[in-house]
């Protein structure tokens, strides 16, 4: 198991302004975990005792809304850490976290982060940094869903699979997101996205191959996203 002064992991998130002498600390305390796809690290309404830094693999990070919709608010992947609000607001889960595709996370529990976050200013500084992006991207999410049309969030969420993803060596998105993850992705029923989608193959757009995606055409793509 990688020590925390030692992982690369940690210059991805707010970590990296711990002091060596801290990590350590964090490291001695730290619980590795493994979460196979479709399992939840946590859910909507837990207590955490702790955060989770995700080392491998990808999670969605969703809300249940009062029609018991999800809507995914993110997609967290190596680097993340998750629970970080949670813990230091001392309040329960806002969002549920489910692997979707298998996962090894560090626990480390709230003792660690909460002691660091009182005494090292930088720490601080860093965590209310990601803290301010998650909300920025959040409020993006309401923007997208109440200005742009079903097609233009489909569009979009192509583009950001393949630019935050990548594609594996047949040009095949490499994160496969069910029909219904793309529909809670962009905020519409799991029909109007099996629709968009055969629409977008038909137009050569995009190929599919099983759940598996492929984008032919980027310059068609980024048409939709403009409205044109």
């Amino acid at each position: 198991m990688s020590r925390c002064e030692n992982c690369i992991i940690r210059q991805f998130n707010s970590l990296r302004a711990m002091s060596k002498e801290e990590l350590k600390k964090v490291s001695d305390t730290k619980v590795s975990k493994t979460f196979k796809k479709g399992d939840a690290i946590f859910e909507e309404g837990d207590r955490l005792d702790g955060v989770f830094c995700v080392r491998d693999g990808v999670s969605k990070l969703s809300k249940l809304s009062s029609n018991g919709k999800d809507q995914i608010i993110k997609l967290a992947s190596k680097g993340e850490i998750l629970g970080q609000r949670s813990v230091i607001a001392e309040e329960s889960a806002n969002l549920s976290a489910i692997a979707i595709k298998d996962m090894d996370v560090c626990f480390i529990p709230k003792e660690s982060i909460l002691h660091t976050l009182n005494t090292n200013p930088n720490f601080a500084v860093e965590v209310l940094r990601h803290m301010a992006k998650d909300l920025r991207d959040a409020d993006d999410v309401i923007v997208n869903i109440s200005q742009k049309t079903v097609k233009q969030r489909i569009a979009e969420a192509f583009i950001y699979l393949k630019d935050n993803f990548g594609e594996d060596e047949l040009g095949f998105l490499n994160l496969s997101l069910t029909r219904e993850d793309m529909s809670n992705v962009v905020g519409t029923a799991t029909e109007s996205t099996i629709r968009i989608i055969s629409e977008f193959k038909k137009k050569g757009i995009i190929e599919t191959s099983g759940k598996k995606i492929r984008i032919l055409n980027i310059p068609k793509l980024e048409t939709v996203i403009s409205g044109l």
